[in-house]
């Protein structure tokens, strides 16, 4: 198994996704990352954005939300708030949710509101970004 890592995301209502992958490449906080097998242990931050996931010759993609990573030599963990398939999104619904969260951020909100509204908009950005990649 040393040529593959075992890639799991985990959300807060399932195992999203668990399998063995050739490569993964994360959005972390301080830009992307690409992890391959025998890669250093690693805690990292993620953020809201795309993961890209190479098995057997083809990419996957899914769109994620804000988390953590924990990376091994032969195991990636990702803990998050959203992790949907490209095959999974809704386009239209993802573009009516940014379009409300943008209209949103231009009323006056208490710092909590703020949070709140931006995690939406990440999240809709993030599902049209991986979306409109399949075109």
């Amino acid at each position: 198994m040393a040529n593959k890592l075992k890639l799991e995301i985990v959300t807060p209502d399932a195992k999203t996704f668990s399998e063995d992958v050739d490569m993964v490449t994360l959005p972390g906080a301080e830009g992307e990352m690409g992890i391959y097998p025998m890669h250093v242990p690693l805690m990292t931050q993620i953020v809201a954005g795309e993961i890209i996931v190479r098995k057997d010759g083809r990419d996957y993609f899914l769109a994620v939300g804000d988390g953590f990573a924990e990376i091994t030599g032969d195991h990636v963990a990702v803990l998050t708030d959203m992790a949907i398939k490209a095959e999974n999104i809704d386009e239209a619904k993802a573009e009516e949710a940014r379009r409300r969260a943008e209209a949103r951020l231009t009323e006056k909100l208490d710092d909590e509101q703020t949070a709140m509204v931006s995690a939406s908009l990440a999240h809709s950005v993030a599902q049209l970004k991986v979306k409109r990649r399949q075109r």
